[in-house]
């Protein structure tokens, strides 16, 4: 076991900031400024290329991106492909959609409501013709 880090194998904390970062769809120049004036784009980049982060900053940087520090700290793509990889087999999903009423049924209601529709029109154009008729007489 090592002394040096406290992180599980394979977390690396500087790229979990980067993609939280990146899924809020923050520069890291904005980021930077959010972090303070002492902050910049580079020191940015250098702190998202360390594999461990110290916790004053990962607790700064958490209430930044609203994300828990949990978060940034343990999140492991690794164990997150085996939970996918664990959930679905096969490529089929473990959940299937069980469509309640029939396609064509529906179709042909619209059909149906179209024609309606159609045939209201074109009464109301035959009152608009008898009534263009009568005033011309």
């Amino acid at each position: 076991m090592s002394t040096t880090t406290d992180t599980p194998k394979n977390i690396h904390q500087g790229r979990n900031i980067k993609r939280f970062r990146e899924m809020l769809g923050l520069k890291q120049e904005a980021f930077a400024i959010q972090l303070g004036e002492e902050w910049s784009q580079k020191r940015v980049s250098l702190l998202e290329a360390k594999e461990t982060v110290e916790d004053d900053i990962i607790d700064q940087v958490s209430k930044i991106l609203k994300v828990p520090s949990e978060a940034i700290k343990n999140f492991s793509e690794e164990a997150m492909f085996n939970i996918i990889g664990n959930t679905y087999h096969d490529g089929s999903s473990s959940v299937q959609y069980q469509c309640t009423f029939n396609p064509i049924d529906k179709l042909i209601e619209i059909y149906d409501e179209n024609k309606k529709l159609y045939e209201q029109l074109l009464a109301s154009e035959r009152e608009k013709v008898e009534i263009l008729k009568r005033t011309q007489r």
